[in-house]
């Protein structure tokens, strides 16, 4: 190989890094730029956030931390209803909310089945709320709730 060929090579690695870095942001980071953006694009932000809630509680759990665990249930209940308000108030991404609403929901279901019985009503608790906003949100869809 060249060492033009090398440098292009090195050079293309370096602005990948680069971009995978900035696509990944911290939660915290996100918290903050889904409070700052416009209502209509807070949804899919609120509800990245929920999900990433979701995948750590579910490792939570798993590691035996759980009031850790039930702290990020409670967090993806928050952003999903963050979520689910933002998409009513703008009328922007609701199929989007109420999809995502519902896969956590199951998601959440699943998660319970694995867990000791004295864990599991929280999650179940969490698993109907979400089900409840997302049937919120195809009714707000198809008429019911307008």
């Amino acid at each position: 190989m060249t060492m033009r060929f090398r440098w292009l090579i090195f050079a293309t690695l370096i602005l990948l890094t680069g971009i995978l870095a900035a696509k990944e942001q911290s939660l915290e980071e996100l918290i903050a730029r889904a409070k700052a953006a416009p209502v209509k694009d807070q949804p899919s932000l609120y509800i990245e956030i929920a999900e990433r809630q979701l995948k750590s509680a579910d490792e939570l759990y798993t590691a035996g931390k759980v009031e850790d665990a039930r702290a990020a249930i409670a967090d993806v209940v928050d952003y999903s209803q963050k979520a689910h308000d933002a998409a009513v108030q703008s009328g922007k991404k609701l199929k989007g909310t109420e999809m995502a609403s519902r896969k956590m929901s199951h998601r959440l279901r699943d998660l319970k089945r694995t867990l000791n019985f004295e864990d599991q009503a929280p999650v179940q608790a969490a698993a109907d709320r979400l089900e409840s906003l997302a049937q919120d949100i195809l009714n707000h869809m198809f008429g019911k709730g307008k």
